[in-house]
């Protein structure tokens, strides 16, 4: 599994700023109804329901919010870098300005897992976020993330 199977072009937003964790997902929601089809308002509820499990915020300003969505047939990305970061509830208490959302079939089981498994080793490469941070493009960004077929395989 590539990034770029997983990551269209067109779903790769930079935001100015959001007021809250609610509204960011409700925008990666928007972004997922307006590029896969899907009910902006299944995709907000689903994205909740998993960050009320436990917050998605990774640290060092990565959040990696994933749901199972019905009616999707395959493990879709959504990427978004904010202008302004924000409070998000991760574990190192640091703000969050990248965030990679996934959203997989309800039966995707194992394929879910490797994504998952794929856009965690991605975001934590210092030196990509560190050129995320540094571009506002999003042609560039969905490049960056996409550019190395076996970004995902190298730092661990």
């Amino acid at each position: 599994m590539v990034l770029s199977s997983i990551l269209d072009a067109h779903a790769v937003r930079v935001i100015n700023s959001v007021s809250s964790k609610k509204r960011l997902l409700q925008d990666i929601a928007e972004t997922a109804a307006l590029i896969h089809g899907l009910s902006a308002r299944d995709v907000t509820d689903a994205l909740q329901a998993r960050e009320s499990l436990g917050c998605t915020g990774v640290g060092h300003g990565v959040a990696l919010p994933h749901a199972r969505i019905q009616g999707l047939t395959e493990v879709r990305g959504i990427f978004v870098r904010l202008e302004r970061p924000l409070e998000f509830g991760s574990a190192d208490r640091q703000p969050i300005d990248l965030i990679f959302a996934l959203l997989a079939p309800t039966d995707a089981g194992v394929d879910h897992l490797k994504a998952l498994a794929l856009v965690a080793r991605t975001m934590r490469d210092v030196d990509l976020c560190t050129k995320l941070r540094l571009t506002t493009d999003v042609a560039t960004m969905h490049a960056i993330l996409t550019e190395t077929p076996t970004r995902g395989s190298q730092a661990a």
